[in-house]
C-alpha cells in the first residue's frame, strides 16, 4: 500500500460511537467449539518455548554460559517485546507501549523495537548423547545472532523467515548444563506496519539419529486427482552422517481422516557415509476425499527409516488431495470446480498480544475470517508462522504466501533490503521448502510493489525468484502484486506489462478500472485483485464473478491491525495519520474479531444476508465527514443517538431484492425501488427518535427479509462471555473473553464507556485486555479495561496445569458477573 506522511498533529474525534444495537454481533467470536491444536511437539521436534529469560538493551558478554541474568525477566515464547508497556510513562506522550517520538512513528503505531537478548539452559540427556540436535526458530524479528555454550552459531536477517543452526559442534556432554544465546536487534526504521519485537514464534529442538531426514527435504504432491483415485508422490532426502556405509527402509504410509491406513509402500537402499540419497514413491488412495475451502479433509503422511527393522527416524505431516489449475477462460479451478477467491489481506500480528503467534490466537484469526465468508488470506506482506498455515490447512482457508515487501530499493531506510541482495535466495528457499507440502497455499507471491519491478534491475531479480521457485515447487503459479507507479512520477500504468510477463498470475493493486482493457491487450494474463479499497466491494466482486480471467479480489485488510495508524480514518477534517492514531481502522473486523459495517454490506454482496442496515453517524453542524481510500462511512447497525433527537439522518439498507421499505415505530418512512445500478445500497432519510428502525426488503411484492435496530437505554449489567468453556492447559492455548455493556433487556448499549475491572483466579493468566479503539493509546497489560462501542475484550493464557479459572468483571454501579472456563 501507498501510505502519505502526516502532515497535521492534532485530530478532532467525535465521540457519539455505536455498533449494534443487539448482541447478535458478539456470535460472531464469542462461541466456538473448535478444539484446540497445540504445537508440533514429539521426539525429533522439541518444543523449546519454555524458562526463557529475557532482558531489553545490550549486555557484554550475555552469550557467555556464565553470565549472570538472575534479575531478567522469565517468559514463554512466543514473546513479544514491543506489545509490553514502554518505561517512564507520561500523559499523551508515552502510553502502554505506545511512545509518540517513535522512531517508527505511525508505520509501526507509535511502538517501539531497539534490542533484546534471550537465555535459555538445558541439559542433553543421556538417550540423546550420540544423536544429531538442532535448533529450530519459526520467526524472529528482525536481526538475530544465536550463540551456544559461547560459541557464535550464525545470524539470520529476514524477520518472517525460519531458520535453524546444528548445535552439536559446541554441545556440552550429556548431563552438563548447555546455553542459547539470542540477540535480536529491531533497530531503526525498518518496517511499514507493526512487527513487534524478539522471538514472537515458536522454536524448537530437533533431535535426529545420524541417519535422518534433513529439514524440510519431504515434498508430497498429488499429481493426479480424480473422484476415483488419486496418486501421491512423495520426494525426500535421507542422509547418513554415520562413518560407515548404511542399508536401511524408507517407509511411507497414508492414514485418511479418520485415522484408517489407506496405502504404504517401502524401499531398500543404501548410503555411503555422508551421501544424501534421495527417494521418490508413488502411493495411490482409492476414492480419496479431496481437500476444499468447504471440505478441507487432511490425510496424514508417516515416513519411517528403518534400520534392521527398527524407525529410527520419522516425520508425520498432514496433506491435502486437490488439483488446482488457473487460466484466463475458466479462471481458477479446484478438483475441477471454478472458484473465486474471496479474499483478505492481512498483517501477522495479533492485536494486544503483538506480533506473538500463540497458535490459539492464530486458529482463532482464521476461524473469524472464515466466519466472515473470506476464503483466502494473503499473507502481506511476508511468509505466516507455521501455526497460521496450519489453521488454514483444517479450516479450508486458501493462501496466497508472500515473500518480501522490498527488494534492493528500500521502502524505510533500515528494512530488509539491505540485506536482499545477500539473503534473498536463502530466505524465500525456507518459504517454500516449509510452505510447499501446506494444501491451503494455491500461489507464492515474489513480492509487493516493489519499486523496481519493471526496471532492467526488477526484471532480472523477479526471473531469479521464479526460477528458484519453480526449481523447488512447479505446481502453484507464481504471482506478484503489482501498482501504478505512483513512486515514479511520468510513468504510467502500460509501463507494467514487462514486470506482469514473467508471472503466472498477475496481481493488481487497486487497479479493477483496468481489467478489461488489459484483457484485450494481454488475453492469456490471469487477473487477481491482491489489494481492493472495501468501498469498491462491489465493482470487485462484479469483476470476479463476470469475468473469468479474473480469479478473485484481496481486500485491505481482513482484519484491523496494529500500524499504518488511522489509514481508514473517516474525519471531518483533513485526514492525518497521526499521533495518537494506533491502529489502521480499515479491517472488515475490527482488532478484537467484531464485524465492521462494511463487512454487513459485504455479506449482500457475497449472498450471505438477504438485508442490512446501518445508520450514518451527524457530523458536527457544518462540518463533512471526509474518508480516506481506506475507510469506510461512519456508518453503525445502531438506533442509539441520544442528543439527536429530531435530526434528519441518513439510513443505508443493503439488499439484493428490488425493493426495500424503512419503517419507525410501525410507521412507513418510505419505500424505493432498486436495481443492481444501485450497488445494492437504498438511501433513505429518518428523524432520529428512539425505538424501533426496520427495514423489509421485498422480491415480486413479497416480504424477503426484515432487520431491525432498537434504540438501547443505560447500562443495567455486565455480559461476560468466554469463547469457549473449556480450554486446554496447553501454554498456547488461550481464552478470549468479551465483556459488555447491555441495558435492562440485554441490548448492548454502544455510546456509554465505563472502566471494567477484571479479577482472574485460578489456572490461568491475564496476559492482555483490549476495547478495539482505534485511536486511543493504551495499556494491553494492566487488569481493567475501558469500554469501546459498549466492549472490551480480555485474553487468558493457561498456567500449564489442569484445574479452573473464574473470571470477575465489575464497573461502577454494575453488578459484578463472573464466568467459569474448565482447563484440561
Amino acid at each position: 500500500m501507498k501510505i502519505t506522511h502526516c502532515i497535521v498533529a492534532v485530530l478532532i474525534l467525535t465521540v457519539s460511537a455505536c455498533i449494534n444495537s443487539h448482541t447478535s454481533d458478539t456470535g460472531n467470536i464469542a462461541t466456538e467449539n473448535r478444539k484446540f491444536t497445540p504445537p508440533l511437539d514429539n521426539q525429533r521436534m522439541r518444543l523449546f518455548d519454555s524458562g526463557w529469560k529475557f532482558a531489553s538493551g545490550d549486555f557484554k558478554g550475555a552469550e557467555e554460559p556464565g553470565f549472570d541474568d538472575k534479575n531478567w525477566q522469565s517468559v514463554d515464547l512466543p514473546h513479544d517485546w514491543s506489545i509490553e508497556d514502554l518505561p517512564g510513562q507520561k500523559e499523551n506522550e508515552v502510553i502502554g507501549p505506545f511512545d509518540s517520538k517513535s522512531i517508527g512513528v505511525f508505520y509501526t503505531g507509535y511502538t517501539a523495537g531497539g534490542t533484546g537478548w534471550y537465555r535459555k539452559k538445558f541439559i542433553v540427556d543421556e538417550s540423546d548423547k550420540d544423536k544429531e540436535i538442532a535448533i529450530y526458530f519459526d520467526g524472529v524479528y528482525m536481526v538475530a545472532e544465536v550463540w551456544i555454550n559461547g560459541r557464535r552459531l550464525g545470524i539470520h536477517h529476514h524477520g518472517y523467515t525460519p531458520f535453524y543452526f546444528s548445535l552439536n559442534r559446541y554441545l556440552e556432554k550429556t548431563g552438563r548444563e548447555n546455553t542459547v544465546a539470542v540477540l535480536v536487534k529491531n533497530k531503526g526504521e525498518n518496517s511499514r506496519w507493526y512487527s513487534g519485537s524478539g522471538i514472537y514464534r515458536h522454536v524448537w529442538l530437533r533431535v535426529t539419529e545420524p541417519i535422518n531426514i534433513p529439514e524440510w527435504s519431504l515434498n508430497i504432491t498429488t499429481p493426479q486427482v480424480s473422484e476415483e483415485k488419486s496418486t501421491v508422490s512423495v520426494k525426500l532426502t535421507v542422509v547418513n552422517n554415520k562413518s560407515v556405509h548404511e542399508e536401511f527402509t524408507v517407509r511411507n504410509t497414508i492414514y485418511d481422516p479418520e485415522g484408517r491406513k489407506k496405502a504404504t509402500t517401502g524401499v531398500v537402499t543404501k548410503a555411503s557415509p555422508g551421501e544424501k540419497k534421495t527417494i521418490h514413491q508413488t502411493l495411490t488412495i482409492e476414492r480419496p476425499l479431496p481437500w476444499s475451502d468447504e471440505t478441507p479433509s487432511l490425510y496424514l503422511l508417516r515416513t519411517e527409516i528403518l534400520r534392521h527393522g527398527e524407525v529410527i527416524d520419522y516425520l508425520e505431516t498432514p496433506f491435502g488431495i486437490r488439483s488446482i489449475s488457473f487460466s484466463p477462460d475458466k479462471g481458477f479451478l479446484l478438483n475441477g470446480k471454478k472458484t473465486v477467491l474471496r479474499g483478505a489481506c492481512i498483517h501477522h500480528d495479533n492485536g494486544a498480544l503483538g506480533s506473538a503467534a500463540f497458535d490459539r490466537a492464530e486458529q482463532r484469526k482464521i476461524w473469524l475470517l472464515k466466519r466472515a465468508g473470506f476464503n483466502a488470506i494473503r499473507t502481506s506482506h511476508n511468509p505466516p508462522s507455521q501455526s497460521f498455515l496450519d489453521a488454514c490447512d483444517k479450516m479450508g482457508m486458501f493462501v496466497l504466501d508472500e515473500a518480501f515487501d522490498m527488494w534492493e530499493q528500500p521502502k524505510r531506510k533500515d528494512d530488509y533490503n539491505l540485506y536482499f541482495r545477500e539473503h534473498h535466495k536463502e530466505d524465500i528457499q525456507s518459504m517454500i521448502l516449509r510452505d510447499r507440502n501446506h494444501p491451503s497455499v494455491i500461489m507464492w507471491s515474489i513480492g509487493n510493489e516493489i519499486r523496481e519491478r519493471a526496471d532492467t534491475s526488477g526484471l532480472r531479480i523477479a526471473r531469479e525468484l521464479i526460477g528458484t521457485i519453480k526449481e523447488l515447487d512447479s505446481t502453484r503459479p507464481v504471482t506478484m502484486a503489482i501498482c501504478e507507479f505512483w513512486e515514479t512520477k511520468g510513468r504510467k500504468w502500460d509501463d507494467s506489462a514487462p514486470a506482469f510477463n514473467q508471472l503466472d498470475v498477475c496481481g493488481y493493486n487497486y487497479k479493477y478500472g483496468e481489467y478489461e482493457k488489459d484483457h484485450n491487450r494481454f488475453p492469456e494474463r490471469i487477473m487477481a485483485g491482491t489489494e481492493s479499497f472495501a468501498m469498491d466491494i462491489y465493482q470487485n466482486w462484479k469483476m470476479s464473478t463476470g469475468k473469468p480471467y479474473v480469479i478473485g479480489d484481496f481486500v485491505w485488510t481482513g482484519m484491523d491491525y496494529l500500524g499504518e495508524a488511522g489509514i481508514g480514518q473517516t474525519m471531518t477534517d483533513s485526514t492525518t495519520m497521526c499521533w495518537p492514531w494506533i491502529i489502521s481502522n480499515c479491517g472488515d473486523l475490527d482488532i478484537m474479531g467484531f464485524k465492521k459495517p462494511q463487512a454487513y454490506y459485504r455479506d449482500v454482496v457475497w449472498n450471505r444476508s438477504r438485508v442490512e442496515m446501518a445508520v450514518e453517524e451527524l457530523p458536527p453542524s457544518g462540518k463533512t465527514w471526509l474518508i480516506r481510500a481506506w475507510g469506510w462511512p461512519r456508518e453503525y447497525r445502531c438506533w442509539t443517538w441520544p442528543g439527536n433527537e429530531g435530526k434528519i439522518m441518513n439510513v443505508r439498507v443493503y439488499s439484493k431484492c428490488t425493493e426495500a421499505a424503512l419503517f419507525l415505530n410501525d410507521s412507513l418512512i418510505s419505500k424505493q425501488i432498486n436495481d443492481s445500478a444501485g450497488r445494492f445500497t437504498f438511501n433513505f432519510k429518518s428523524v432520529y427518535k428512539p425505538g424501533i428502525l426496520k427495514a423489509v426488503v421485498y422480491s415480486d411484492g413479497k416480504e424477503v427479509a426484515s432487520q431491525k435496530l432498537e434504540t438501547a437505554g443505560p447500562a443495567a449489567s455486565i455480559f461476560i462471555n468466554p469463547d469457549r468453556n473449556r480450554i486446554s492447559c496447553n501454554r498456547n492455548d488461550l481464552a478470549y473473553i468479551t465483556i459488555e455493556l447491555h441495558d435492562a433487556n440485554g441490548r448492548l448499549v454502544p455510546w456509554e464507556s465505563s472502566r471494567v475491572k477484571l479479577r482472574v483466579e485460578g489456572a490461568a493468566d491475564l496476559i492482555g485486555v483490549d476495547n478495539g479503539d482505534p485511536r486511543s493509546p493504551r495499556s494491553f497489560k494492566t487488569n481493567w479495561c475501558k469500554t469501546f462501542n459498549g466492549r472490551c475484550l480480555a485474553i487468558l493464557r493457561p498456567a500449564g496445569r489442569k484445574g479452573e479459572v473464574i473470571v470477575t468483571a465489575s464497573a461502577d454501579n454494575l453488578a459484578p458477573v463472573s464466568c467459569r472456563i474448565g482447563i484440561d
